[in-house]
C-alpha cells in the first residue's frame, strides 16, 4: 500500500517539463533541509533539558550533603574557610 501511494505521488508531477522538474526537485530538497532543521532543533532542546535536569539534580545533593552537615551540633559556617568544626572534627562524650 505504502509503495502504490508513492507511485500516485510521483504519477502526478510532470518530470517531462524542464520548468517544473526544477521546481519540484527544489521543493524536494527545501523540504528535507527543513526537516533536518526540525530534527537539529528538536535534538538541542531535548539535549538541554537532560543537562539541566542533571545540574539540579547535582546541585540538590550537593545541598543536601550541605544540609547534613549543618545538622551536627559541632558545625558551623564561617565565611572565610566554609563549613568548619569548632572543636576540630572529633567527638566529644558529654
Amino acid at each position: 500500500m505504502h509503495l502504490l501511494r508513492w507511485r500516485q505521488i510521483v504519477s502526478l508531477l510532470n518530470w517531462s517539463d524542464p520548468e517544473t522538474t526544477w521546481l519540484t526537485i527544489t521543493n524536494i530538497v527545501l523540504g528535507a533541509v527543513a526537516a533536518l532543521c526540525v530534527v537539529v532543533m528538536a535534538g538541542g532542546v531535548i539535549h538541554e533539558v537532560i543537562s539541566r535536569i542533571r545540574k539540579r539534580r547535582r546541585i540538590e545533593a550537593e545541598i543536601d550533603r550541605d544540609m547534613q552537615m549543618f545538622n551536627d551540633e559541632r558545625a558551623f559556617h564561617s565565611p572565610g574557610l566554609g563549613i568548619t568544626m569548632a572543636d576540630g572534627g572529633e567527638k566529644h562524650k558529654p
